[in-house]
């Protein structure tokens, strides 16, 4: 099975199993083929760790025997609507998301955690609750718990299972590299 640090290797992105620094984020054609390449990694670890290759909407797996060393990585899949919490090169957990939908599509590339609030409500958004948000541009996008429907339903952010954001707000700090991928 290939580890995500091979994956990160192989695209010169290596330097991201400790934190990035939090004023700086990788939009870039390369930044974007490394988080494609991580998405498909975590994918076939999903399968060789918890045995499948889908979730229900809503739903999310945690090895609570998991080791607790290494730095914490996410790594978001668009395509399959799925996100996944690495310690070090160690899949801990896998849970379904809601990204952007048409028209206001979360962004791809590695992005640093820039901020965190337990309780967090949008100025852009009518005062909506962003319940576990971890910020990771200057624009909007963030993690946060809220509805998952099966869809790209949000307007760009990474929407989680309320349960899963909050263990991943206690997994994760200011500075966590985020990767996002087709």
């Amino acid at each position: 099975m290939k580890s995500l640090a091979l994956a990160l290797a192989a695209s010169g992105m290596i330097a991201l199993a400790a934190p990035v620094a939090a004023t700086t984020w990788l939009e870039t054609p390369e930044a974007r083929s490394a988080a494609a390449e991580a998405a498909d990694v975590a994918r076939t670890d999903m399968i060789a760790k918890f045995g499948t290759d889908s979730l229900k909407p809503g739903h999310y797996l945690w090895d609570k025997d998991a080791g607790s060393s290494g730095a914490p990585r996410v790594v978001v899949s668009l395509d399959d609507q799925l996100a996944y919490l690495y310690r070090g090169d160690e899949l801990v957990a896998v849970s379904t998301i809601s990204s952007g939908k048409p028209g206001k599509d979360t962004p791809t590339g590695i992005f640093p955690i820039r901020e965190k609030k337990a309780m967090h409500h949008s100025r852009k958004y009518d005062n909506a609750p962003m319940p576990h948000m971890q910020r990771l541009d200057d624009y909007g996008i963030a993690l946060h718990a809220g509805q998952i429907p099966g869809h790209r339903a949000s307007r760009g952010c990474v929407r989680l299972p309320a349960a899963f954001a909050a263990k991943l707000f206690r997994e994760t700090r200011v500075g966590t590299p985020v990767l996002i991928g087709a």
